[in-house]
């Protein structure tokens, strides 16, 4: 691949570029072909393969999300690290083939630790940095126009994950300073400092636009006690019902089982404990290590369903409505992180008919334990689907993007 020639900057510490670096290969193995890739090994649906489309030899460094833009095009939502203004947002286009000008292109640099990336009602490609939301209409450059500025970029959980709603809200987490609000002297205040004040943390924000240029209208928090909202989605049930879930990455054990992860369905006002309750292995609220005789569990919302500990969800996704069959169809899926043996896949639940994920847990792309000589253990952080029904998915720490689609 070809290094990058120049660059135009447009605004401070944003960057629009013409190619990716080049960098080392990826430790996958692969044999034979899926949707026109190489193929590599995992576990999928019956009849479906899994393609590598894209890794470190297109200039991949830290991906996080991506999403179909128009047919052949994908934007990129790439970290580069933990460190501010490493980040960028890149174009792949997989109808050209590796190694070919223009396959990957980065359309803007210098973005601080971006982690969202969401298509909204008016057309135009939400990007959520640490301290900003920001939107550009899909084109050949970015236009970048800031929606909501001033969010806080520091602490342990500084990203910003983003979903809009039917109705066109945009969700915006707005994760906790610390794991579990102590602080340098190692006390755990009750009432935690962190979930006072106008702009708490540990929350899920939701954002009104509209009027003229889809402009905000308000910005507030529309539900409190959550540490790490990286998973946002919402499901509609048969009668029209509109259901806000959040997958919540729980407070840092050292046990291997506890406490569990956790899918909140989220109501307006309500607070869901952290960080005074955890869940067990069960399900059931416990209070958390340091609010034992303090915590009043009974006081908030418990959660719908418990998962493993440890898996960290990155993203829960909604299956397109025009997805009648296959294995997919009217499911709510989410990406498990984490390292542990029931971390590393993509999972899903089916919804009923009230909305709600429901039955026996589904692991659509599994198999990703390290094999040497085959693949390296699995870091899925992203997916989407594109027009095809295909399932796409971009790992951070392995620098890859993989297609999950039906055998030729």
């Amino acid at each position: 691949m070809q290094r990058p020639t120049r660059c135009h900057h447009l605004v401070p510490a944003i960057a629009l570029c013409a190619t990716a670096p080049a960098m080392a290969a990826t430790p996958y193995a692969t044999q034979g072909t899926c949707a026109g890739h190489p193929a590599v090994a995992l576990k999928v649906p019956a009849g479906w393969c899994a393609g590598l489309v894209a890794d470190v030899r297109d200039g991949l460094r830290m991906p996080r999300r991506l999403l179909e833009v128009a047919p052949n095009r994908f934007w990129i939502v790439d970290m580069g690290n933990w460190e501010p203004r490493r980040g960028r947002l890149l174009e792949l286009r997989t109808g050209i083939s590796p190694g070919q000008t223009g396959r990957v292109r980065v359309l803007a640099t210098g973005l601080d630790r971006p982690q969202g990336l969401a298509k909204g009602p008016d057309g135009r490609i939400y990007i959520g940095e640490a301290g900003v939301v920001w939107r550009t209409p899909i084109g050949e450059t970015v236009q970048r126009q800031d929606v909501i500025t001033g969010l806080p970029a520091d602490g342990a959980h500084p990203l910003k994950e983003l979903a809009f709603t039917p109705d066109g809200r945009l969700l915006v987490n707005m994760g906790s300073i610390t794991d579990a609000c102590r602080g340098s002297d190692q006390q755990q205040p009750a009432p935690c400092p962190e979930l006072a004040g106008p702009q708490p943390r540990a929350a899920v924000y939701v954002a009104t636009l509209g009027g003229q240029d889809f402009a905000l209208q308000s910005f507030k928090p529309l539900a409190t006690g959550l540490r790490n909202s990286l998973g946002l989605a919402s499901t509609t049930a048969r009668d029209g019902t509109v259901r806000l879930w959040q997958a919540e990455n729980s407070v840092d054990y050292t046990d291997a089982k506890l406490p569990a992860e956790e899918l909140n369905e989220l109501k307006e006002g309500a607070s869901y404990g952290w960080p005074y309750c955890v869940s067990d292995a069960k399900g059931l609220a416990v209070p958390a290590r340091g609010y034992e005789g303090r915590a009043r569990c009974a006081q908030h919302v418990s959660a719908h369903a418990a998962w493993p500990a440890h898996v960290a969800p990155l993203q829960l996704l909604l299956t397109p409505r025009d997805f009648h069959t296959g294995p997919f169809a009217h499911r709510l899926l989410a990406v498990w992180h984490g390292y542990r043996p029931g971390g590393h896949r993509v999972v899903a639940w089916r919804l009923d008919d009230q909305g709600r994920p429901s039955g026996a847990r589904e692991d659509l792309v599994s198999g990703w334990q390290a094999q040497a000589g085959a693949r390296p253990m699995g870091t899925p952080a992203g997916i989407t689907f594109d027009a095809q029904g295909r399932l796409w998915i971009v790992e951070d720490r392995n620098k890859t993007v993989i297609v999950i689609a039906p055998k030729p």
